[in-house]
């Protein structure tokens, strides 16, 4: 009987159109601004077709809209430097976000057309942002004067603000000599670096190495101040801290540093930072920049950090002093020794450097290993081994993370729980995969007592594209929620919500395992809404409540090169106008049952739309493994069926939070007007159902 019930979805799901419109945003263009000043943009996507309401999440950026879609943003002048989301809202709910970015002291410049050669090149000033979109197959050429002895740094915002453009900078001097080219420095997005050999025209080239068109771009032409890392990559909370900021052009303070990129010297400036406590004890990251200029794509990469970003970089923040790594220690005879806990601050100094240490297990457990590399936008791809005293090898930790559909926290840093035994002495590796070395290649090892945690994170459910969260009147969604558990904490865990407005619901949702889902449904009479919510996370450390806020993600793109993640600062929801075709409510909201029994409950169906008078298909939605469900349906002139939750004598006892999605063909057209309205495959999640399940009876 099930097997018959699933033939017939898939049958049903290939013959239907998939949902209703769900509005994506493509591309916002210009991607930026500067403060104090306002800009006429464009967007771009799908179902976007009355959506005249284009949001930020900054106060200080406005939007108001003047026709199709084209809109007026105006940027405060007290509005920071920084990426910010924007999201479209209309009749069909709202959009992902996409990227904007804020500048400050540089002069924003329109791109023109007519500069596809040398010939014709735009002219424009040095410390400018060029707002410009690829041209398929054609080059763009600027054309900017430059003294001699003066340092420039073009570098290209494209992957990091959400465009798919793959771009490649080169740079030549008035003869056409080439000075500079670069295609990947961050994630995709090139830069060059150069100092004027004499007074004159300098050209900098930009072209999409896919040969696309319509991607924008913002390039940046500038000798101010530009900071390519600091050191320490990790700092003690609450206490002062003494930073190194590498970079270029930071000023008459600074000094030339023992590194160097692309062989020209970077400026060392130190300063002094103290890292805020709260970072730690609510276990967030915060950060200026979105977090997307990763060395290989646009992940979930800092969902298990703890920190903040200064002068753009991230640090991870501790509760433990900061050590330094000190070479030379590539001799594995000759390690470096740690006393732990230890948080450590490392570099792969040159190339196949190996950085080699001795700890010395105070106590016998668990111990956490930590590499950070990833996380804190490191270039390095490290792998950790540890032996023991006769060389034997204990463990070798490498990549992980969660992935799973849109959700992409798959990391290439070391995370890991190692017993150790008390008094005996350990040699730790720590080194590139690939035996790279350089000022960029920074990492933070951690080792310590392992402290039982856990990093909540959301994305919208959306598959296989971009999408936002919206709920339609007297509907449900749902959200995807990772758990990354560390130091071996197994949950579970407790999600409640707060911020919401009048008629919008989410019940207090329990996940015990690294994966669930939370759901959201709006009452029939709730007003049109759009705004920001906020999740927090709730869970025992033996006797101790922990608290943490649950941290959103978009889905960035679904192309195969591009299928990636990426944070934003809130989870935003819309309520929209529309009703929807149909809701499923079960009967009772909380059920207990032995495991290793089965429960039924009774699954009523509200059709909301006139029309729609089909049958349902009821099927598991994400469902803890150790719970299973049969596959039913709703016949057409019925309001109301069974399903019976199966529980596995092996479940956990505890709370389950569980619930169901309803599919149905639902007769829809765009146009209410229209005389053909064609079946569209709905589905939709059922209310949350708690099941408490209860041991095994001996």
């Amino acid at each position: 009987m099930r097997s018959t019930s699933l033939l017939a979805l898939l049958l049903l799901c290939s013959a239907a159109r998939a949902d209703l419109p769900s509005p994506r945003l493509d591309r916002v263009t210009p991607l930026g601004a500067a403060a104090g000043s306002s800009v006429e943009v464009d967007v771009a996507g799908n179902d976007i077709e009355d959506a005249t309401a284009l949001l930020f999440d900054h106060k200080g950026i406005i939007a108001k809209h003047v026709k199709d879609r084209k809109f007026t943003v105006t940027v405060a002048a007290d509005v920071p430097a920084g990426t910010y989301d924007a999201r479209l809202v209309g009749k069909y709910g709202v959009t992902n976000p996409r990227l904007f970015a804020v500048s400050r002291g540089l002069t924003e410049v329109a791109e023109k057309n007519g500069n596809e050669e040398r010939a014709t090149a735009q002219p424009v000033p040095v410390n400018c942002v060029i707002n410009g979109t690829s041209k398929g197959g054609k080059e763009a050429v600027f054309r900017f004067a430059a003294k001699k002895g003066q340092r420039i740094v073009a570098e290209c915002f494209s992957q990091r603000l959400d465009s798919q453009l793959d771009a490649n900078l080169t740079l030549t001097d008035t003869d056409g000599k080439l000075l500079a080219s670069n295609g990947d420095y961050a994630g995709k997005d090139p830069l060059v670096d150069f100092i004027a050999s004499q007074d004159g025209d300098y050209f900098v080239t930009i072209n999409d190495l896919s040969f696309r068109g319509g991607f924008p771009y913002r390039l940046v032409i500038s000798d101010t101040p530009h900071v390519e890392n600091v050191f320490p990559r990790v700092v003690q909370a609450g206490k002062k801290n003494e930073l190194t900021v590498y970079g270029r052009n930071l000023g008459k303070d600074a000094k030339p540093a023992p590194w160097s990129v692309n062989e020209l010297t970077l400026d060392a400036l130190t300063e002094s930072i103290t890292a805020p406590e709260e970072l730690v004890k609510r276990g967030i990251f915060t950060f200026t920049d979105h977090p997307t200029g990763h060395s290989v794509l646009p992940t979930a990469a800092t969902c298990t950090l703890h920190g903040y970003q200064h002068r753009g970089v991230p640090l991870l923040v501790s509760d433990i002093a900061v050590s330094l790594e000190a070479e030379p220690n590539d001799d594995p005879l000759k390690p470096q020794k740690l006393t732990l806990p230890v948080a450590l601050a490392g570099r792969f100094d040159k190339e196949r450097d190996a950085d080699w240490y001795e700890i010395e297990a105070p106590e016998t457990g668990s111990y956490s290993f930590e590499v950070y590399c990833e996380r804190i936008a490191g270039r390095a791809d490290p792998y950790l081994v540890v032996l023991d005293e006769k060389d034997g090898r204990v463990v070798e930790l490498d990549d992980f993370g969660i992935r799973m559909n849109a959700f992409d926290g798959h990391l290439r840093d070391c995370s890991g729980s190692v017993n150790l035994t008390a008094k005996k002495k350990y040699r730790v590796l720590v080194q590139d995969r690939y035996r790279r070395g350089g000022a960029r290649y920074q990492y933070v090892l951690t080792i310590r007592k392992a402290v039982p945690d856990f990093y909540p994170a959301v994305i919208h459910h959306q598959n296989p594209g971009p999408g936002g969260t919206t709920i339609r009147k007297g509907g449900a969604t749902y959200l995807d929620v990772v758990v990354h558990n560390v130091g071996g904490f197994a949950g579970p865990i407790t999600i409640t919500a707060t911020g919401l407005p009048r008629g919008l619901h989410i019940a207090p949702t329990t996940i015990n395992d690294t994966r669930g889902i939370i759901v959201l449904w709006a009452d029939k009479d709730s007003p049109d809404w759009a705004g920001p919510i906020q999740l927090s996370a709730s869970g025992k450390r033996g006797d101790e409540m922990l608290t943490r806020e649950v941290r959103p993600y978009t889905r960035v793109w679904n192309s195969a090169d591009q299928n990636s993640s990426r944070p934003m600062r809130e989870l935003f929801i819309a309520v929209a106008s529309e009703t929807a075709p149909f809701a499923l409510t079960p009967a009772v909201e909380r059920i207990e049952v032995e495991a290793g029994k089965k429960v039924e409950v009774v699954m009523k169906a509200e059709r909301l739309w006139p029309d729609f008078k089909g049958n349902m298909t009821l099927i598991p939605l994400s469902l803890p493994n150790p719970i299973k469900m049969n596959t039913v349906s709703i016949a057409a002139d019925k309001s109301e069926t069974t399903v019976t939750f199966e529980v596995q004598a092996n479940t956990r006892p505890g709370e389950y939070t569980v619930a169901i999605t309803g599919q149905g063909q639902v007769p829809f057209a765009k146009d209410p007007k229209a005389a053909a309205r064609p079946n569209t495959l709905v589905p939709s999640p059922s209310r949350p159902i708690t099941l408490v399940v209860l041991p095994v009876k001996k």
